[in-house]
């Protein structure tokens, strides 16, 4: 069920999942991400697994009490396993792309910080 709903998810992103994906694709960054990855009962926007990075880019919906409450559960969970959760807004990384692609890219090279 899964990864027929990664599948989906993968083939229905949104305008912000698709610019930001458009400049993590191809090893642009120097790290491979995959996009709609499932982790456990969850699926993440992107993953940089040998880096232990997620990249979540987040609607109005996550600023909703329940979205609230289950955010903070599944990054517990994500966190638990040794990943750091990033998480964008739509607008800013529709707004803002490069300085979010930045942000990534130190979190990826903690040495150029």
């Amino acid at each position: 069920m899964g990864d027929l709903r990664a599948r989906q998810l993968r083939r229905n992103m949104t305008e912000a999942e698709k610019r930001l994906w458009s400049r993590l694709r191809s090893n642009r960054l120097g790290a491979h991400f995959r996009r709609q990855h499932r982790v456990g009962p969850y699926i993440v926007d992107f993953a940089c697994l040998e880096r232990k990075l997620f990249v979540e880019v987040d609607g109005g919906q996550h600023n909703e009490p329940d979205g609230l409450a289950h955010d903070a559960r599944r990054t517990g969970f994500l966190r638990r396993d040794g990943y750091t959760v990033l998480r964008f807004w739509n607008n800013d990384v529709l707004a803002r792309t490069d300085d979010v692609v930045e942000t990534i890219w130190h979190h990826l090279n903690p040495a150029n910080r």
